[in-house]
């Protein structure tokens, strides 16, 4: 590049990293971005979905209202509404729900950056003070760093994971599924707990996921293969072709000293966004509105110094932490208190409770009446083993890193 200088180096293009990179294009257009990504493709290879209320009846209603716009263009697909199943009890719910591939991402991104301000292909080998370096040898200068490369692994933070494949279907004739099945819980359960979701995109195309909440983080690919053609049998859909794959192994946090895990994470950027500042919902590994509001929020600061930014990330990242605390302690008790055969019992109880209610839980924002509700009546796991996961005792939980003492 003729003029290797920027604004702002955003590393990782991936969701979160991407939206704050097309929330700044639209938002503040005189900041000059430079979006690095290793990949051939910004986005990668995924499907993210999400609720309506997830963008709407925000506290902070500017942010909303730009979040709603900053992510229609990369809609592939929307349903008024979707099913849920388990043994003995299936239930549709009329939330709205959409699906934002990698594709969309990728094109909405081209279309908004001029191209010097993407670069593909191109793989971080560090941060020397405010210089990213690249592997190949060049050198992006810039006035702040923000780090968007994924979790990798969470250190003093511990939990379990949630672990899926993907693959998006080509069937040789309708597979007659007209609204999405957000969770399929009526499939063998078989190291923790396991649902299948599956997504309608046109007559004959449908996106299906395996995905189990496990203790541990090894994926067995091959298996999970097997496990959505079985599914696709079962259906009875005849498959002609796989168009596409996807894995994940994301970390769903249980407890965590949240000020070690920040200094811990240090690599030299300014600010870190997405799974690398743990912006996720703790129990479902759920970003895309954090990572829409925290993109949303950046382009409102008036400074973009290093040092400024890194302050406004850590504060957004600590309330978001503190904001957690109830769901990672339902994440003890799904972890610690319930075996892992059992664990369905938790989500289909969950899923007979209000609509409104769970629209609230996904997004994050439950309200104090929510939060008794969803403890209260006949608990779908054993007293003490909840009482236990709660004083830090019942089944031990997967660590993400290294052994520490919890600060919840």
């Amino acid at each position: 590049m003729d003029d290797p200088s920027c604004h702002i180096a955003i590393l990782g293009g991936g969701l979160a990293g991407s939206l704050i990179a097309l929330a700044m294009a639209r938002h503040r257009p005189e900041l000059r971005v430079r979006l690095i990504e290793r990949g051939a493709r910004l986005g990668g290879n995924h499907v993210w979905s999400f609720f309506a209320s997830d963008l709407a009846d925000d506290p902070a209603g500017d942010l909303a209202e730009g979040g709603r716009a900053l992510v229609e263009p990369l809609i592939a697909a929307r349903w008024d509404g979707y099913d849920v199943h388990f043994p003995g009890f299936s239930r549709r719910l009329a939330a709205p729900y959409a699906s934002v591939t990698s594709a969309r991402l990728d094109t909405a991104l081209r279309a908004a950056l001029p191209p010097s301000a993407i670069l593909t292909g191109a793989e971080v080998r560090g941060i020397d003070g405010s210089q990213v370096l690249l592997a190949d040898g060049r050198t992006i200068r810039a006035g702040a760093i923000i780090d968007a490369r994924g979790a990798g692994a969470l250190p003093h933070m511990a939990g379990g994971w949630q672990k899926f494949a993907g693959q998006l279907l080509r069937t040789r004739a309708p597979h007659g599924l007209e609204r999405p099945v957000v969770m399929d819980a009526r499939v063998e359960q078989v190291g923790g707990y396991r649902f299948v979701y599956a997504l309608p995109f046109s007559p004959d195309t449908v996106f299906v996921e395996d995905t189990y909440y496990a203790d541990a983080p090894a994926l067995d690919l091959p298996v999970l293969r097997e496990r959505i053609a079985a599914y696709a049998q079962g259906a009875g859909w005849q498959v002609e072709a796989v168009e596409y794959e996807e894995t994940g192994v994301l970390p769903v946090i249980a407890a965590g000293d949240f000020e070690a895990f920040w200094a811990a994470g240090d690599c030299g950027a300014d600010l870190r966004a997405g799974a690398r500042a743990a912006l996720i919902h703790p129990l479902t590994s759920y970003s895309f509105p954090d990572a829409v509001r925290f993109a949303m929020y950046l382009t409102t600061l008036d400074k973009f110094s290093g040092i400024g930014l890194g302050r406004a990330g850590h504060a957004w990242a600590a309330n978001h932490w503190r904001g957690g605390r109830y769901y990672r302690m339902l994440t003890r008790m799904l972890f610690a208190a319930a075996p892992p055969e059992a664990r369905w019992r938790v989500l289909e109880r969950f899923y007979r409770l209000p609509e409104p209610l769970v629209e609230r839980f996904y997004a994050g924002r439950s309200t104090l009446a929510d939060r008794a509700r969803l403890l209260a009546g006949k608990p779908p796991v054993p007293l003490g083993a909840a009482l236990a996961s709660l004083l830090g005792g019942g089944r031990p939980l997967a660590d993400l890193g290294p052994k520490m003492r919890t600060s919840l």
